[in-house]
């Protein structure tokens, strides 16, 4: 029997799990960031423990900080506004919900962030609808207000080449989830964007001994490098001798085989072992699970899809959900 676990506000629009702490935030039309906490744990629902009215504008999206740094989620408004909201206590009081940071704000729109846990630090990449990429380095742990700009660029293999303003309406990143250390840090990008150059997804690595973002990868095949790209999502590894990425675009999902070791140009081998088809229109947000194993599709027909690999590496649509009224 189906049993609801949470009642979301009306007019929710955005959500993000935390796995650690087995919360809840959700952002809604009128600008509040609402958080959800498991009161009893004998039973699987969610209640609402805070409601905060973060801005004037709809929260479009909302995720969460690594849990070693603490409480705290980012949001991202429909005026571009890209916020940090910390969970703290004061005094006798109980806890609250706070701006930590307001990141500078320009002409153009954030379309989506994500955060990603370094060696050293934790960064923060922010794509914009003008086809920039923006990293914050977090430069005290402690410190959820002291951020500085580490690195700007276009999503563009070809560093060298300029091009004009690019008109994005969304973007999607996804952080390489566990790196060794030493290994260094690595993400994925891809635009839906009127610039073909910028759409294809790339896979951008810093670079330790020149203290920058490398192109180390696209993952495209010629003929579907100005595609434009939904949603990507990387991978848990853990113990394939590859990457596994996912990328969603017009013509389906693509499953990625990313090699770990470079070529002699620096970049990394890239392998298309799937094309996903099972959704009617757009792709708009893809989950792994925790092994790795099975991906989660969902889009605008309203169907969660499971997909995942047999033995030998076939992939196949696991199940389907319809969408309730």
């Amino acid at each position: 029997m189906d049993k609801s676990v949470a009642t979301l506000d009306k007019g929710t629009i955005c959500s993000s799990w935390n796995y650690c702490g087995q919360r809840l935030a959700t952002g809604s039309v009128d600008g509040t960031l609402a958080i959800f906490d498991s009161i009893d744990p004998a039973s699987s629902s969610f209640t609402c423990t805070s409601r905060s009215r973060v801005h004037n504008a709809s929260i479009v999206k909302v995720v969460w900080i690594p849990p070693e740094y603490g409480d705290a989620v980012a949001c991202i408004c429909a005026d571009g506004t890209l916020s940090l909201w910390e969970e703290i206590a004061e005094d006798t009081k109980p806890f609250q919900w706070k701006l930590c940071k307001l990141f500078e704000r320009h002409a153009n729109q954030v379309l989506d962030i994500q955060f990603g846990v370094c060696v050293t630090s934790l960064k923060l990449v922010a794509a914009y609808s003008d086809g920039h990429v923006k990293v914050y380095e977090l430069l005290d742990p402690l410190e959820l207000t002291n951020w500085q700009l580490q690195a700007e660029f276009q999503n563009s293999i070809d560093s060298v080449s300029k091009f004009g303003k690019a008109s994005c309406l969304s973007a999607s990143i996804s952080w390489n989830p566990v790196r060794g250390e030493n290994q260094q840090s690595s993400f994925a990008l891809g635009f839906n964007s009127d610039m073909p150059e910028l759409n294809s997804s790339k896979v951008w690595e810093f670079d330790q001994d020149h203290q920058r973002w490398l192109p180390v990868a696209e993952l495209a095949l010629p003929g579907d490098k100005g595609d434009q790209v939904y949603s990507v999502a990387w991978a848990p590894n853990i113990g394939r001798p590859y990457e596994v990425i996912a990328v969603a675009t017009c013509k389906g999902i693509t499953i990625w085989h990313l090699g770990l070791n470079p070529e002699v140009d620096g970049r990394l081998s890239v392998d298309k072992v799937a094309l996903l088809s099972g959704h009617k229109g757009e792709v708009w947000q893809m989950e792994w699970d925790v092994s790795g194993m099975t991906l989660a599709t969902t889009g605008s027909d309203g169907m969660v899809k499971l997909w995942q690999s047999n033995l030998n590496g076939v992939w196949h649509e696991q199940a389907a959900f319809e969408p309730t009224t």
